[in-house]
């Protein structure tokens, strides 16, 4: 199949880069409205009991929320100023009443002492306004926001926006700032290192070619997600530059495979069927297994991470398209052109020379001299004391991954945001200098029979109960007509404090109202709360999936039932311990200073399932490179110890290589303001540096010297089963060929 495809693609080379360079300039074009049509929210759970709390609350009273807090301050003035006085007043006058349905200031008529003092600040010179916004919906209250946002000024008055709706776009105006940034920071550094890594300008431009169509492509292809489900700006950051980097990658695994090819003097049309045959065969494996682990952000409930994992779907999609048409098409157009315009042309005349002798030698003898390079010594030396790399390794992963134990978890808010961002500047002034800055609220719509005074009575009763509890400072009702109340608790300390965590898990345990039919606590506290249970109860679901889906392909892939085990819990071991670095760093704060970030205190668990999942998709996409071709080489010699050392020696460079170039795309998100790309940016580049140096390099010739020749054990059933339906490299070159053990044997040859 995949010989038959580069053959396919040898033949229609001129129409397949015709076709794609029509494609690509349309996807440019159309994928550029993108930023307009993503989401900036997507973290809370629709189905949760806080949502249907706003969602009530919403219907039978209508949106009285605050969207926007406006802090006016002044170095010189006091609030008592005339002058002070009166630009806030012009201010609020001008606000078109078509966007705002209401403003609140210090200047108003009606409001008692308590009420105007809790606007304004102690020290004399600041004041805040809440402010509605009109609108049915929250998108329609964004673009109402959007529209008078420049109109919340006061002449020389400092104003600062915080609140839901200004920290949200602030959010997303970052995101989509930094992503471009990133894009244009890492694709120079990507041409520089493909440059030494081939030693050549052509073959290091045609993985960036890929790479450059990954980003069109992914654009579009999020463009048209939006058309069919809420896609959050967070997703085009995570699936854009990832499907960069897998992109620059699977056309590393391509282009070398295909000089490799071509340097053994096959004719362009053979190198170009060989390599998909080979590489090709083991890229699109690899994406299968990176898109199930996007997959299983699909049973998670927030619309964030179910839309980076469609959007991670669709990118990784696109990126197997490039690499397994586009690029063979490219490199039977380039031919033996791939090593033109050397940088290092000594360097690269010395290597074809003694490639050229160790073809000349025979295929026995080169598999002798890979399994004497600086990889296959590595290997030789791992396996001459597997048991102390181990245990040493594995000491080192589970040391890493102890940090998870004093796990904090919290939410995403203005917090993470940069230093003097206006969504966190107002924040912390309200917090800082306003009497009642550390108070928020709990909301509980309270549904059911509220006739008459027995109805009034008994959410009075309520209030006065709720008022007892630990931690609330006053109960307010506001009720609506007799079947619906909105009760609003004030409470003082951190959304995500475990203080407030207990307070709402106190508000719904307790009775609700007489006769009331449904009590739903809502709120941005309730919320979080929310959010990490529905994050906890659809973990053990995506694991199974992830787990199951990823067994099954690497046993199709790999001919063993021990080695798709072992792939596995190595691939936790080392996420473990990846994860266990983001706490440490970020949460704990030791990354702060070199990084450039106020430490929170907390770790939002979106992010934590964010890099759990799309790791393990790497480190597998990782593990089958290195075991598709230590397989390709025990399938000759039957000999477990040389098939290591020889898989190592032929991947080890690559694979370093495209772990490299992965981490200079991840760490250039890292290098975003935001907190939370920062998280994922760094998180994923960490889970590729531990996976593909102390895993690849040390755990995996260790666990196989021990385990031996039981690495590739298979029941009789199923291996006439893999016979049949299994997909490895080189497959398609070698078929007809007895698999190994096929002969009525339950394992494979003896070889060490």
């Amino acid at each position: 199949m995949f010989s038959a495809l580069g053959r396919f693609t040898y033949r229609g080379r001129l129409w397949v880069l015709a076709a794609t360079l029509v494609l690509a300039a349309a996807a440019a074009v159309w994928g550029g409205g993108l930023f307009g049509a993503v989401s900036d929210g997507g973290f809370e759970d629709p189905g949760a009991e806080s949502t249907r709390a706003a969602e009530t609350i919403e219907r039978e009273l209508g949106h009285d929320g605050v969207d926007v807090v406006a802090v006016f301050s002044s170095d010189e003035i006091r609030y008592d100023n005339p002058t002070f006085a009166n630009l806030v007043k012009r201010m609020r006058d001008e606000l078109p009443e078509e966007q705002v349905a209401s403003a609140t200031t210090y200047l108003d008529e009606g409001l008692t002492d308590t009420e105007r003092g809790i606007l304004l600040a102690e020290d004399g010179h600041a004041t805040y306004v809440p402010i509605t916004i009109e609108g049915s919906t929250k998108d329609e209250r964004m673009e109402n926001f959007q529209e008078i946002r420049d109109d919340i000024s006061a002449g020389p008055l400092e104003v600062r926006l915080g609140g839901p709706l200004p920290v949200e776009q602030e959010i997303s105006e970052r995101a989509e700032s930094d992503v471009v940034r990133a894009e244009l920071v890492s694709l120079p550094l990507l041409l520089v290192l493909l440059v030494v890594i081939f030693g050549g300008v052509v073959a290091a431009l045609t993985p960036l070619a890929v790479g450059g169509l990954a980003i069109v492509g992914s654009l579009a292809m999020l463009r048209a997600l939006t058309y069919v489900t809420e896609v959050s700006v967070f997703a085009v950051n995570v699936a854009t530059l990832l499907g960069l980097g897998l992109a620059i990658d699977y056309g590393l695994f391509i282009v070398s495979r295909f000089r490799e090819e071509a340097g053994a003097g096959r004719p362009v049309a053979d190198a170009v069927a060989r390599t998909l045959s080979t590489a090709g065969r083991t890229v699109a494996f690899s994406g299968i297994t990176v898109m199930i682990s996007f997959a299983g952000l699909l049973f998670f409930p927030q619309p964030m991470l179910r839309s980076i994992g469609l959007g991670g779907i669709a990118v990784v999609l696109f990126d197997l398209l490039a690499a397994l048409v586009v690029l063979p098409a490219l490199l039977a157009v380039v031919g033996r052109r791939i090593d033109a315009l050397p940088v290092f042309p000594r360097v690269r005349r010395r290597r074809a020379l003694s490639a050229t002798a160790a073809l000349a030698a025979g295929a026995e003898r080169a598999s002798r001299a890979a399994a004497s390079g600086g990889w296959a010594r590595l290997a030789h030396s791992v396996m001459r004391r597997p048991v102390l790399y181990l245990v040493a390794v594995g000491g080192v992963l589970i040391a890493f991954a102890s940090a998870l134990t004093s796990t904090h978890v919290g939410s995403t808010d203005q917090r993470y945001l940069p230093a003097g961002a206006d969504g966190r500047a107002a924040s912390e002034m309200l917090s800082e200098e306003f009497p009642a800055g550390d108070v928020a609220t709990a909301d509980i719509a309270v549904t059911g029979d509220l006739t008459g005074t027995g109805g009034e009575r008994a959410l009075e009763a309520y209030a006065e109960r709720l008022e007892g509890l630990d931690g609330v400072l006053r109960a307010d009702v506001e009720r609506v007509g007799d079947t619906a109340a909105h009760v609003s608790v004030a409470y003082e300390g951190e959304v995500d404090a475990p203080a407030t965590q207990r307070l709402v898990e106190d508000l719904r345990a307790g009775p609700g109202p007489d006769g009331a039919d449904e009590v739903l606590v809502g709120g941005v506290a309730a919320q979080q709360k929310d959010t990490l249970d529905g994050i906890l109860n659809a973990v053990p679901a995506t694991l199974g999936f992830v787990i199951v889906v990823t067994l099954v392909l690497l046993f199709m892939a790999f001919g063993s039932l021990v080695l798709p085990v072992k792939a596995v819990l190595m691939g936790f071991l080392s996420l473990g311990a990846s994860l266990g670095v983001v706490i440490w760093g970020f949460q704990e704060g030791h990354l702060a200073a070199p990084l450039g970030f106020d430490a929170v205190g907390t770790m939002d668990p979106t992010y934590l399932v964010l890099i759990l999942v799309v790791s393990f998709g790497l480190a597998m996409d990782y593990e089958l490179f290195l075991l598709s071709r230590v397989r390709e080489e025990y399938l000759d010699s039957g000999d477990n110890a040389h098939s290591v050392a020889v898989g190592l020696q032929r991947t080890g460079r690559i694979i370093t290589s495209a772990a490299l170039l992965l981490v200079v795309v991840l760490a250039a998100m890292g290098t975003s303001a935001l907190l939370s790309l920062k998280i994922i940016g760094i998180g994923l580049a960490v889970a590729v540096v531990v996976d593909a140096t102390l895993v690849r390099a040390l755990l995996v010739p260790a666990t196989m010297r021990l385990l031996g020749d039981a690495n590739w054990w298979l029941p009789r059933p199923l291996r006439r089963l893999h016979d049949r339906i299994g997909i490895s490299e080189g497959g398609d070159a070698d078929e007809g060929a007895p698999a190994v053990g096929a002969e009525g044997t339950d394992r494979a040859p003896q070889g060490v």
